[in-house]
């Protein structure tokens, strides 16, 4: 693959330190979860990767929508990120919550969904790693 962009981003201190991207216009305090025994003063990764994730699968929604020629420009994409122990270590799992215009119907809905899932490379990143299901509200 050849990369049309590049992200950077350094972070210090794990969970607890702060994360930088490399333009500087990402500068995060981070903070443990007050449920894994944090104070919750800062965002952690999970809350990144859901942002981030969230934003990339409205995008791939889009270019699946204009390619079917149906306008889901409205359209708002929640993305819940779990975390929880797996055999020795922690895995991940996402909850996609997708509302969609009321002028898309179920059936459209479903299907454009399903495409988007398939060309968003978050969730190619993820795929038979971890658990993603997909909601439509």
């Amino acid at each position: 693959m050849d990369a049309l962009y590049t992200a950077v981003a350094t972070a210090t201190h794990g969970r607890d330190g702060r994360a930088v991207s490399s333009d500087g216009t990402l500068d995060l305090a981070l903070g443990i979860p007050v449920e894994m025994g944090g104070n919750g003063q800062g965002t952690n990764p999970e809350q990144l990767f859901a942002a981030g994730y969230a934003a990339c699968f409205g995008s791939a929604l889009g270019v699946v929508g204009r390619q079917a020629k149906v306008d889901v420009s409205d359209a708002a994409v929640t993305a819940e990120v779990g975390i929880g122990k797996q055999g020795e270590g922690f895995g991940l799992k996402v909850a996609l919550r997708v509302e969609l215009p009321d002028t898309v119907d179920a059936e459209t809905g479903r299907k454009l969904v399903e495409q988007a899932h398939q060309v968003c490379p978050y969730s190619n990143a993820t795929r038979g790693n971890i658990e993603v299901e997909l909601v439509i509200e």
